[in-house]
């Protein structure tokens, strides 16, 4: 369980650590892996969002995946990228988030994942939560918690019982 003050520090304005859905770099399950390679080159991540033309989140891609299909042609073919489809090779999402405000969940979760997708109850995508922009609300935590919050260290029980 989360300390209730430090949860009311993180969530402050929980939208400030979510990156909305609309500058996200994503493609979808239609594009041709060629095209996905392009994507991922351009915006230096390794692994996007894979979206529906409704913005329903599908699925993930990751450069691994890209990177894989392409040394299963021989000669490593860089064109043949552009007869594979996303939908080949995307990765089902095994974790997301609804609400920004599940902070137990997202943390724990994002041990493990660079990023979590945030979705609707439809699972419209809505945006990504980094781990780096929850580093920054931690690193707000570490630097303001004394000024909105009274901290005394607990004193050590120091009577002998017995």
């Amino acid at each position: 369980m989360i300390d209730a003050a430090v949860e009311q520090l993180l969530l402050e304005d929980p939208k400030s650590y979510v990156i909305p859905a609309d500058i996200v770099a994503n493609v979808t399950a239609t594009n041709t892996l060629e095209h996905a390679l392009m994507v991922l080159s351009k915006v230096g991540y390794t692994r996007i969002p894979v979206l529906s033309a409704d913005d329903h989140l599908q699925g993930l891609l990751a450069l691994s995946a890209v990177t894989n299909s392409l040394l299963q042609v021989p000669g490593a073919a860089v064109d043949q990228l552009s007869t594979v489809t996303v939908a080949d090779v995307m990765s089902p999402v095994e974790h997301y988030v609804d609400d920004p405000r599940k902070l137990e969940k997202i943390l724990n979760l994002l041990v493990d994942e660079p990023f979590l997708p945030l979705v609707d109850d439809q699972m419209v995508f809505q945006g990504i939560i980094t781990r780096r922009e929850i580093l920054k609300r931690v690193n707000y935590l570490a630097h303001n918690l004394d000024r909105q919050f009274e901290v005394i260290p607990r004193v050590a029980d120091t009577i002998d019982r017995s």
